[in-house]
C-alpha cells in the first residue's frame, strides 16, 4: 500500500487537551468585558479559531468594542493554565507511532505555546521540528484559510490530494478541504460536545473518530480506499 504522502494533525483538541482549557480562560475573560459566554458554548462555536479572530466575530456580531489589553490578557492567563493543566489526548502517542511514513503539526496556536505544549506531554519527540504554525506563515492566514496546511505539505513536496489531514474544528475541516486534502474528524477532546461528529462531517471530513486507538486503522482504510479510485 503507498499510503499518503503526509499526514497533518492539528494539535490543540487533537494531540493536546487543551481547547477546554482554553474555553475556560476565554469564556471568563467575554463575560468579564460583558458578553457573557460558557467555556461549553465558546468551545462550540468558537473551537479552532484564534483569540484575536474569536474577538473579531464577538465585536461583529454584538457591537461590543474591546480593549487590546483583552489580546495580551488572553496570552498571559493561558500560557499559565496550559503550563500546569495541558494533557496528551489519551493514546496519542502510541496511536502516531503505529503510522507509518511523514507527518507534521500544522496549526493556529503560536510557535512558542506548541512547543511547550508539545515538550509538556512528550510528544515533541515524535514531530521533531516538523510543526508548523499559521501565525507564521502570515498576517490573516490563519484557519480556516488553508495556507498553513499548503504550507506542511509544500515543506514534504506532497501533494495536497494525497495529504490526510487529522482534525476536530469545523473551522479546521474547512481548512483542508479549501486546500485541497482529506479530512478525519476527531471527537475526543475534552471539549468535544453532541453534535460534534455531525458538524465535522457536514464540514467535509469523510469519517469521525473519538479515539485515538482507531486512527492507524482508519488512516490504512483511507489509503486503501485512495487506490481504487
Amino acid at each position: 500500500m503507498a499510503g499518503f504522502d503526509l499526514i497533518i494533525f492539528d494539535c490543540d483538541g487533537v494531540l493536546v487537551d487543551s481547547e477546554i482549557i482554553a474555553a475556560q480562560v476565554e469564556s471568563k475573560l467575554l463575560s468579564d468585558a460583558g458578553y457573557p459566554i460558557s467555556a461549553e458554548e465558546l468551545a462550540e462555536r468558537f473551537a479552532g479559531l484564534t483569540w484575536k479572530d474569536i474577538l473579531f466575530e464577538v465585536e461583529r456580531e454584538a457591537s461590543i468594542p474591546f480593549s487590546a489589553t483583552l489580546l495580551d490578557a488572553s496570552e498571559t492567563l493561558l500560557d499559565k493554565k496550559l503550563g500546569k493543566e495541558v494533557r496528551a489526548i489519551e493514546g496519542a502517542a502510541q496511536a502516531i507511532a503505529r503510522i507509518p511514513g511523514p507527518r507534521c503539526i500544522c496549526s493556529n496556536s503560536s510557535a512558542h505555546r506548541l512547543q511547550a505544549m508539545l515538550a509538556r506531554t512528550g510528544l515533541d519527540r515524535l514531530f521533531g521540528e516538523r510543526v508548523y504554525s499559521a501565525k507564521e506563515v502570515g498576517e490573516g492566514r490563519t484557519k480556516p484559510a488553508p495556507d498553513v496546511f499548503l504550507h506542511g505539505a509544500e515543506q514534504f513536496d506532497a501533494k495536497p490530494a494525497n495529504v490526510l489531514v487529522i482534525e476536530d474544528s469545523v473551522h479546521g475541516v474547512h481548512a483542508a478541504i479549501a486546500a485541497g486534502m482529506r479530512v478525519v474528524g476527531f471527537t475526543g477532546g475534552s471539549h468535544s460536545y453532541p453534535g460534534h461528529a455531525d458538524k465535522l462531517t457536514e464540514a467535509g471530513a469523510e469519517t469521525v473518530i473519538s479515539r485515538m486507538v482507531d486512527l492507524p486503522a482508519t488512516v490504512e482504510a483511507l489509503a486503501g480506499w485512495s487506490e481504487l479510485l
